[in-house]
Order: structure tokens, then C-alpha cells, then sequence
């Protein structure tokens, strides 16, 4: 058993530290500035809601440090480092983006690989640092190396994972990325990974694995845009989206794979659109000769508008009130970061329109209960939604395809017959 570092006990790295030190056999040392893995240990707050977590809790050898140099003090030579690079929240995809784009925020990525570079420069204590948070290429090259001295090495290891299957997606990747000025530096990484699965690895320059992780996300945002489109013609022209979608998806060899290529809301997550925007900001800064990622974000919003322009019409049609049901951007969770639903009900109520706006995964107390018909806007796909009863007159508009038919109740599944 190794003692492995950890720096960053948000959602995403206390969950990773939970799945090494459980499913890998490793006493994992970890440290964060907040109270709150602390508290989550200790039972007193409520874990992220990941699926499996509860396993993970009881008698997980993950132990909390003080400081980052005791975590150097303790780990046997590899410190993960799962801090977050967050945008404004202007930039997060709940509301539409600025007119200029952005890089990520840095600081806390910087301060952290900082405090450990002092550490073991203090301790006379080679680690090797392995840097998981998502940059952009050339980050570590600009801001990171800088910091390094003889006792440590850089490494790039970013994490594809989903928010709410973060232990299935660490625990059965489809391939571990790793960036490093030498294979031989990958190797103590690799070993740990080893422990938890058996998953090929993409080794290559640390330049390279900065922009194929941002790049993964920029083409699941473009399948996503995609598919939208196709809905947006469908339900103009009478053609039936799931059934191009579905041919689509039925060519792998050449076109696509069937996941995310669905019509439906916008992308959203911690991760898109985030990543669009901030390889926005990199294009213009490069002087590329098109800003086809600018264009994707803004091809998010427009689609996005496009179904607000749907909603009004049938608020002003029936005359009825506006209700979306769903804020989440993935069904059954209460994970809201960059929430296409958000970004519908923003556009909505810049148009001046008053709405209701409700999700049984992320507001307590209250149930589904309207009194009067209404308009109605499944905005997540939550499960519950298709139990549920709406008033004889109302109105539901199904981006997804897959409520049902309701004695009484007008149903639109957007782009699709039937």
C-alpha cells in the first residue's frame, strides 16, 4: 500500500481521492482550505451527489492534512492536484457569454503547485506533481514550470469524468491521459492508476494532453450543437429527429458514436461550455483564422433562444403561465453549473416574461402540485416528470421526446412526430 498526495478536496477531487484510497488499496493525504471535506467525513454535511458515494465513506483510508506540507511530508512521491481553474460566473453557461471571452483563473492552480514546490524544496523531498485540473495549452508551460525546482516533477493528468458518475468514469476511463517531458515521469502516475483499472494511457508532450482535454469537451459541445440543429430543422420541416439522430449514430465507422448525439437542451456542466469559451479567448489570442469554438458557444445560445421563441409563442397563444420544470443540467442530480435549463430561463425573463422555475432534485420542501393550466417546459430530463399529472388545457414542450400523451393536455415534443 502507498500513501498517495492529494491537493483539492472539491467535488470532483474528493470523490478520485475516495475512489483511489477504496478501490486502490492506497492511504491517500489529502488537503483543502474549505471546512467541507472535513464536515463530509465526519458526516456532518451531505456528500456530492455522486452515485456510489455512500460506499466510499465508511472506512476510507483518506485522512486530512493541515497544510500542503505536511502532505508532501507524508505521500510517498506522487501529489494529485484537483483544484478548480473556474471562470467568472458570467462565463459559466447559465446565462448567455460576454462579448469578449476568457481564459480559466490560474490562482488557485498556481498557489497550490507553489506551496508544494516550497514543501519539498524545504524537505529536500523529490514528488512528483501531477497536475489534473483542466488548462489551456501552454498553461503549464507559462505559469506552472516556472515554480518547479530540483525536487519536483510536472506532470499532466487530467481527469474524463462526468459529474454524477465520477466513480464508474475513475474507475473505467476510456483511456488515461497523461503529459509529461518524459515518459519516465509518467510512470509513478501510471503505477497508481494501475491499481483501479486496467485502461490504456495516452502518453505525450504536456502541450498536447493541455489541448486534448479541452478538446475532448469541444467535441462533445459539437455533437451536442449538432443534434440541436437537426431538431431545430425537424420541427420545422416534419421530419422526426430521434430517427436522423438515430442513423447517425448508427454509422461509427465514419460519422459518429451514439452518445450525445440526441436533440434535446443545450450542453452544459462544469466542464462545457466553460471549455468553449475559454478556447474562444485562445483563438482570438492565437490570430486564428476562424473562431469556429466562438461560434459554437454562440451556436448554444442561439439554439437555446430559438426555444424560448417557442415557449413565448405558446404563452402568448394560450395565454397561460410559464413553468420549467428541471434546473439541472444532468437528469436525476441537483448539479447545476452551466444548466442549459438556467440559460433558457434567463433568455425567458430578459424578454420580460414572468415564469416559474422549479426542480425536485435541487429546491426542498414543496411538490409538483399547479392549481391552473399552463405552459409547461421540461428544461431536464428527470425521471419523475413523466409520473407527473398537468392540468386538462396545459401545454407541455418535451426538447427530449420522451413525455407522454395526457388526456386533455397539448404535448410538443420538439422536432419529433407524434
Amino acid at each position: 500500500m502507498s500513501t498517495v498526495g492529494w491537493i483539492g478536496l472539491g467535488k470532483l477531487g474528493a470523490v478520485c481521492a475516495l475512489t483511489l484510497a477504496k478501490h486502490g488499496g492506497h492511504r491517500v493525504i489529502g488537503y483543502d482550505p474549505s471546512p467541507r471535506p472535513a464536515q463530509i467525513l465526519r458526516g456532518e454535511v451531505p456528500p456530492p451527489q455522486e452515485e456510489g458515494i455512500e460506499a466510499l465513506l465508511p472506512g476510507a483510508d483518506l485522512t486530512l492534512a493541515s497544510s500542503p506540507a505536511q502532505v508532501v511530508a507524508t505521500a510517498d512521491d506522487v501529489v494529485f492536484v484537483a483544484v478548480q481553474t473556474p471562470h467568472s460566473p458570467a462565463y459559466g453557461g447559465e446565462t448567455p457569454m460576454p462579448q469578449e471571452p476568457q481564459d480559466f483563473e490560474y490562482q488557485y492552480l498556481v498557489q497550490a503547485v507553489r506551496d508544494l514546490c516550497r514543501a519539498a524544496a524545504e524537505q529536500a523531498k523529490p514528488i512528483t506533481i501531477a497536475v489534473i485540473s483542466t488548462c489551456l495549452p501552454g498553461t503549464m508551460n507559462r505559469l506552472i514550470r516556472p515554480l518547479l525546482n530540483e525536487f519536483t516533477t510536472l506532470v499532466y493528468n487530467p481527469a474524463f469524468i462526468a459529474m454524477g458518475t465520477t466513480i464508474a468514469d475513475c474507475l473505467k476511463p476510456e483511456f488515461v491521459l497523461i503529459g509529461a517531458d518524459d515518459r519516465r515521469n509518467a510512470q509513478p502516475v501510471l503505477d497508481i492508476h494501475a491499481t483501479v483499472h486496467d485502461r490504456p494511457a495516452q502518453i505525450m508532450s504536456i502541450e498536447s494532453a493541455e489541448l486534448t482535454k479541452v478538446a475532448y469537451n469541444v467535441a462533445v459541445s459539437t455533437k451536442i450543437v449538432v443534434a440541436n440543429a437537426i431538431m431545430e430543422i425537424c420541427h420545422k420541416t416534419g421530419a422526426d429527429c430521434d430517427a436522423v439522430t438515430d442513423a447517425l449514430a448508427a454509422a461509427t465507422d465514419r460519422v459518429v458514436s451514439a452518445k450525445y448525439m440526441r436533440g434535446g437542451m443545450g450542453d452544459g456542466g462544469h466542464c462545457h461550455p466553460r471549455d468553449l469559451i475559454a478556447m474562444s479567448w485562445l483563438a482570438q489570442r492565437l490570430d486564428l483564422s476562424t473562431d469556429v469554438l466562438g461560434y459554437m458557444v454562440r451556436a448554444r445560445e442561439a439554439q437555446s433562444s430559438w426555444l424560448a421563441d417557442l415557449v413565448q409563442q405558446w404563452g402568448e397563444q394560450t395565454g397561460f403561465d410559464i413553468m420549467i420544470l428541471g434546473k439541472a443540467y444532468k437528469p436525476g442530480s441537483d448539479l447545476t453549473g452551466g444548466s442549459p435549463a438556467l440559460l433558457l430561463a434567463h433568455q425567458l425573463r430578459q424578454r420580460g416574461l414572468k415564469l416559474e422555475h422549479w426542480d425536485p432534485h435541487v429546491d426542498t420542501g414543496g411538490a409538483f402540485a399547479p392549481d391552473r393550466p399552463g405552459v409547461f417546459v421540461i428544461a431536464t430530463r428527470h425521471d419523475e416528470f413523466p409520473d407527473y399529472r398537468f392540468p386538462s388545457g396545459s401545454v407541455v414542450i418535451d426538447p427530449h421526446g420522451y413525455m407522454p400523451d395526457q388526456p386533455g393536455v397539448t404535448t410538443t415534443r420538439v422536432g419529433r412526430k407524434g
